[in-house]
């Protein structure tokens, strides 16, 4: 589809760790455990775990050690226990059913010491890398200072693989040729190509969430490429009204209104059939105890505000998604973490997994796509669903991603 030609021949040379044998080697993986955790510091939802499991197993069984390291939120001076990686111990050793030894910093002679002492089959989870400002300014020092701890560097970590930090990008450049993709980083380009270079037509591209301007580049590049792409979310009512409806208290990006208007444009002029809403479920509140009416979507009454899509568009909605082989979804159609507006979202997913079922091939991706997904237990039910939200729209975008290119390199 778009991608680059340096993105076709990455994905041709990929080097992954099933090309490697890790026996009697160390082997230093770039994780994404960034969980979230509630107040009592219990994660909340494991996926990211749970997708680094292969990865650290096929290590393991090769007869090697693993050295882990990742980021944990987002810490603002140095170490904070809230964001401390000591925190998934336990629940990483009870997923891998060995024990997960941990030491209390990532670089420095005590982290050395502890992993010059592991031996084949045991595991090392190193703190968090964010308490060290070099990790996201991409200092050589310290990328360097990780990269003596094993004999092997594996970044399975996509979720931050379009950010050029010491541990994903700036550390190849002391491994040499010792460096991979575990199956995470592997999965997730191999899916993406599915969309990017290999899409059967019809191609639909659903885009949802609040905001067009943090949608506009994606968008744009889709339309080289797709047939259909269908709006939802907040985003609608900014089309909605640069269309001259009303749209009462609904979130509207008043100066984007001209950018809604040449997207509309742009599509009819390259063939696209750009799918916008035409009813909405309202409230006068957002809340979900609101009161609730439904309206088409350019006469929204003032004081209420749209929240998701309504029957109408579903219909229209579904039939788009039923008629299309190959189906990328970012972004929900409504306020679906509020029950009340959750339907519109819950239905588009529903005729994802049908078309799914029917053979068509679906990707998921975004923080809100995937907790819509989650939410409603359909997991199981698309083709992929992808980790890396930023990462994944920064790939679709034809961008090369420094966690990607420094494997390659």
């Amino acid at each position: 589809m778009f991608s680059s030609t340096k993105q076709k021949a990455y994905f041709c040379r990929m080097k992954t760790i099933d090309q490697i044998n890790f026996e009697g080697k160390k082997a230093l993986v770039r994780v994404d455990f960034n969980v979230p955790l509630d107040e009592n510091l219990e994660i909340t939802d494991d996926t990211r775990i749970c997708a680094a499991l292969p990865t650290i197993k096929k290590i393991l069984d090769d007869g090697g050690a693993v050295i882990l390291m990742s980021h944990l939120g987002r810490p603002k001076k140095g170490p904070e226990d809230k964001f401390s990686l000591k925190h998934i111990v336990n629940h990483l050793s009870d997923k891998l059913g060995c024990p997960v030894k941990y030491v209390n910093d990532c670089i420095g002679d005590e982290v050395t010491s502890e992993a010059d002492k592991l031996k084949s089959g045991d595991v090392l989870l190193l703190e968090n890398l964010r308490f060290y400002d070099e990790e996201k300014a991409g200092d050589k020092t310290f990328a360097e200072k990780l990269s003596k701890l094993a004999d092997i560097y594996v970044n399975d970590a996509f979720g931050t693989a379009h950010r050029a930090h010491a541990s994903t990008a700036v550390i190849a450049d002391f491994v040499g040729n010792n460096k991979c993709f575990g199956y995470v980083m592997a999965n997730e380009i191999n899916n993406l190509e599915k969309v990017v270079n290999e899409g059967e037509r019809p191609i639909t591209a659903i885009m949802g969430g609040a905001k067009v301007s943090s949608k506009i580049t994606i968008i744009t590049k889709l339309m080289d490429k797709v047939d259909k792409i269908i709006i939802g979310g907040g985003m609608s009512y900014t089309f909605a009204k640069a269309m001259g409806g009303n749209v009462g208290a609904s979130l509207v990006e008043n100066d984007k209104l001209d950018l809604a208007l040449s997207l509309i444009a742009e599509a009819k002029e390259k063939g696209v059939e750009l799918l916008i809403p035409v009813d909405s479920l309202n409230a006068d509140a957002f809340s979900n105890d609101a009161n609730t009416s439904v309206s088409d979507i350019d006469k929204v009454e003032e004081g209420w505000m749209g929240l998701d899509i309504s029957d109408k568009t579903k219909s229209i909605y579904r039939e788009a998604i039923l008629s299309s082989k190959t189906i990328l979804w970012n972004g929900p159609m409504g306020v679906f973490e509020m029950d009340k507006f959750a339907e519109g979202t819950k239905f588009v997913a529903n005729a994802i997994a049908d078309a799914t079922a029917q053979g068509s091939f679906s990707l998921v991706g975004g923080g809100d796509s995937v907790a819509a997904v989650k939410k409603f237990n359909m997991q199981d039910k698309v083709s992929y669903v992808s980790t890396g939200g930023g990462a994944m729209l920064e790939y679709l975008e034809g961008k090369e991603l420094p966690g990607v290119k420094a494997i390659n390199n």
